[in-house]
């Protein structure tokens, strides 16, 4: 069988791209009927029906006027053709006009000379009788519409439909507990799906609130609020039964596509060629994981055939021309980004493709399979072997790791000295937004107040959303939520610090539950260990970390933020970004409030957290653009910081968790200083291990040289750390030396040598004295430098005391000539 003939229906399908489209399709809803029973009675038997309880009012007044309305509905309705009181419904006009329905009943009322706004009013209530007792079932877009009261709908379907359902349904919203606004939005909502579908709320599907949901997104300008809530009270009541997805979100999550719709996301004119792409996904399917297929349907699809046809119309064979080929790769190797300029515009700009090889491999793997399988099913596969247009020389990767290697040495060199800056700037900004906030509760509308030194007014918004505080800020001119202020210092806060404190993944940070946190006794003394279990991730393979006092008391913190005074932390559902589908709800550290509901911060969500810490500490990277981190810097950072203060780097394997050692060492970045030190450790070895014939004694030029020389070590700012015998470098300019170890007690001295050359550099630039301004930042950098180096020692020092010079000494000296 061929494979064009292979789900023919498949590749002329329209692919599903939305996540509302997706649910849709998963979670179809209720038809609209045609016609029904109670549509179809008669007006003697309708009369009667909606005469009697429960439609009958208690007031003689009120059902009289009931009456009349009842009786001037029926009638209109039936001056329009239809076999059921349905029909006639939408023969009038009426679903159609939506709100203005009412304008059709006023003039058929003013034809008849009744005009009265008694009677009008009597027709709209009577309008509502026959909804609730199913003789007509209007539109979800004309319930949308607003052409029915919000409290008059759920008031007539509680009373004449389903009573003990609106009943449950309040109880349920009221146990969650859910705000009265969206306690009444929620039965409005049930009311209106009653409505338009028929039955009672125990027939609701999760087709049918979606379909409404989706319908008020099409016919209002921004989704109304509540949405979620109202899919969770329903989901609570066991309507939509246990297997039902828990939450709207889960509902329109584009789970695990098919390959068919991997392939068909790129729309490829070829059918036979997207029929192969199809069915060498299946064929490899059983061996990867969905983020692997993917990632392979991106690389076949997009970047090689897609990309094909959109320079080469019309083509349809796997055999390229030289030419094609050569073009193919040209093009790969570069991409198109945005890039922000200093005047705060976008452009378009090309750069290098970084992962170029990355996208060969699957092509070339691609060709290679269909040789090989064209051996074993010849009638399947043969028609589409051709020579494979990358050569294996071409996915030789050794030269792109080492470069990869040098560009994530010079990022993670770049970061590990500022990572104290960021640290206090984080606590600083979470403190002073804890603070403003607290302050400005306390504040009434209109009020102004000043805290932090900052004045404020705080905003006056009538329909503000429950938690929020707005405030108006004099200095900006613009409106700020600072509890969304204060919610994104503290989570940013938290990242950070877990992140630093452990070098795990973002993965497995965004899977840290409460019961993540467990304890070890040790066997020699009793004590209680601390420690953070982290799930299976990349390697599949979980492990124990050691908690630090600092990040307990972090871990603390945070339990006690998203407990917010209850007894247990919330269960939530997180989404496995590369899987794509949904955890079992746990109570996981990393989640926020949103709206009315707690959800699990995703991976994206943390990247905007660093971004928006980032950009209030004002660091700069090297090309003066502002600092970015990543969640995996904070991860090379922790292992080349442990590597460097003595941490073996086997033991470091197991607590980055990686199966090769030399990954690990490949994270560690190397310093110049650092391979400075370690040559002269061998160095002295080397000398160590020579013959004692070799050695002499020194005369005493040669001695007074060398006591002069550790007597010329001492400077302004430290100690220098150059080898006897050998010139300085830098013509004494200490500060830019890597030689130089600093004195903690010259803190200050740095410090204004530091500001001393801000201020020069700042005067340099204004005078123009360009030639100066680039020996001025060479010194600054070095300041800085000293800095992060007394931020890194410890505090800890240890007294040597003070040694003797005797002969002893002199035969030291004697091993070092």
């Amino acid at each position: 069988m061929s494979i064009t003939a292979v789900h023919l229906a498949e590749a002329v399908a329209e692919p599903l791209r939305t996540g509302r489209q997706v649910a849709r399709a998963r979670f179809p809803a209720r038809p609209t009927a045609i016609s029904w029973p109670a549509t179809e009675r008669s007006l003697a038997e309708l009369c009667l029906q909606l005469t009697a309880a429960p439609f009958r009012l208690d007031k003689r007044n009120s059902e009289q006027i009931r009456g009349n309305g009842v009786a001037l509905l029926l009638d209109w309705l039936g001056e329009h053709p239809g076999a059921s009181w349905q029909q006639r419904w939408l023969a009038s006009g009426a679903d159609a006009a939506g709100g203005s329905w009412r304008q059709l009943t006023t003039a058929w009322l003013q034809q008849r000379g009744q005009h009265a706004e008694w009677r009008q009013a009597a027709v709209t209530g009577a309008l509502m009788t026959a909804i609730s007792a199913d003789v007509v079932r209007p539109s979800l877009d004309w319930l949308v519409d607003g052409a029915s009261g919000k409290g008059a709908l759920v008031r007539h379907l509680t009373r004449a439909r389903d009573p003990e359902g609106f009943t449950q349904l309040r109880a349920v919203c009221s146990a969650a507990p859910v705000s009265p606004a969206n306690i009444r939005l929620t039965l409005h909502r049930t009311a209106e799906i009653l409505a338009a579908k028929g039955g009672t709320l125990a027939d609701i599907t999760v087709g049918d609130a979606l379909e409404l949901l989706d319908t008020e997104a099409a016919a209002r300008a921004k989704v109304t609020g509540g949405s979620a809530v109202f899919y969770r009270m329903l989901h609570q009541m066991g309507i939509f039964g246990e297997q039902s997805p828990e939450t709207v979100r889960q509902a329109r999550t584009i789970g695990q596509r098919t390959p068919a719709e991997l392939i068909d996301r790129y729309q490829l004119s070829c059918g036979p060629v997207r029929d192969l792409l199809v069915e060498y996904l299946r064929e490899r399917q059983p061996a990867l994981d969905y983020a692997s297929l993917d990632s392979l349907a991106h690389y076949l699809g997009k970047r090689f055939w897609q990309d094909l046809e959109r320079h080469h119309p019309g083509i349809d064979s796997l055999r390229l021309p030289r030419d094609v080929a050569d073009a193919w790769k040209q093009r790969l190797q570069t991409k198109t980004t945005m890039v922000k300029g200093g005047d705060g515009r976008t452009a378009q700009v090309t750069a290098p493709r970084i992962n170029y090889r990355e996208c060969l491999t699957p092509v070339r793997a691609l060709y290679l399979d269909l040789a090989h399988w064209a051996v074993e099913d010849p009638g399947r596969w043969a028609h589409w072997v051709a020579p494979s247009p990358v050569g294996e020389e071409e996915i030789n990767r050794k030269k792109a790791k080492r470069q990869r290697k040098s560009r994530m040495d010079a990022r993670t060199r770049e970061r590990l000295p500022v990572l104290p800056v960021l640290l206090r700037s984080l606590e600083q900004r979470r403190s002073d937004t804890d603070v403003l906030l607290n302050v400005a509760r306390q504040a009434g509308p209109g009020q102004t107040f000043t805290s932090c030194g900052q004045t404020f007014v705080r905003s006056v918004v009538p329909h503000a959303a429950a938690g929020k505080v707005w405030v108006d800020d004099p200095a900006t001119g613009k409106r700020r939520d600072l509890r969304l202020e204060e919610d994104f210092a503290f989570w940013a806060w938290a990242v950070v610090e877990v992140l630093r404190g452990t070098g795990i993944r973002i993965e497995e940070l965004l899977e840290l539950s409460h019961h993540s946190l467990v304890q070890y006794r040790l066997p020699s003394t009793g004590e209680f260990v601390p420690l953070l279990q982290i799930a299976p991730s990349k390697t599949d393979t979980e492990r124990l970390l050691v908690v630090s006092p600092e990040l307990a008391d972090v871990l603390a913190t945070i339990i006690a933020r998203i407990r917010r005074g209850s007894a247990a932390v919330p269960l939530v559902s997180a989404l496995d970004r590369h899987e794509r589908v949904w955890s079992a709800p746990l109570p996981l550290l990393f989640q926020r409030r949103y709206g009315t509901e707690n959800r699990a911060i995703p991976a994206g969500g943390v990247g905007a957290l660093l971004t928006e810490a980032l950009a209030h500490t004002g660091l700069l990277d090297a090309d003066g653009q502002p600092l970015r981190f990543v969640p995996h810097d904070f991860r090379r950072v922790f292992i080349t910081d442990a590597l460097m203060n003595g941490l073996p780097p086997h033991i470091a394997q197991i607590i980055a968790g990686h199966s090769d050692i030399n990954v690990t060492l490949g994270y560690k970045a190397v310093y110049p200083d650092e391979a400075i030190q370690t040559h002269l450790a061998f160095l002295a070895r080397r000398r160590a291990l020579r013959p004692s014939e070799e050695y002499r004694v020194p005369t005493d030029e040669e001695w007074q040289e060398f006591l002069g020389h550790f007597e010329r070590r001492k400077v302004a700012a430290g100690t220098c750390g150059r080898a006897f015998n050998t010139p300085c470098i830098h013509e004494h300019a200490c500060v830019r030396c890597s030689m130089l170890w600093p004195d903690p007690e010259q803190r200050p001295r740095l410090l204004e040598i530091r500001d001393n050359l801000i201020d020069r550099i700042a005067e340099a630039e204004r005078e123009g004295w360009l030639g100066e301004v680039d020996g001025l930042k060479i010194s600054l950098a070095g300041a800085n430098d000293k800095l992060s180096q007394l931020d890194r020692r410890t505090n800890t020092t240890v007294d040597l005391g003070l040694p003797s010079i005797g002969n002893h000494s002199r035969s030291q000296l004697t091993a070092e000539l």
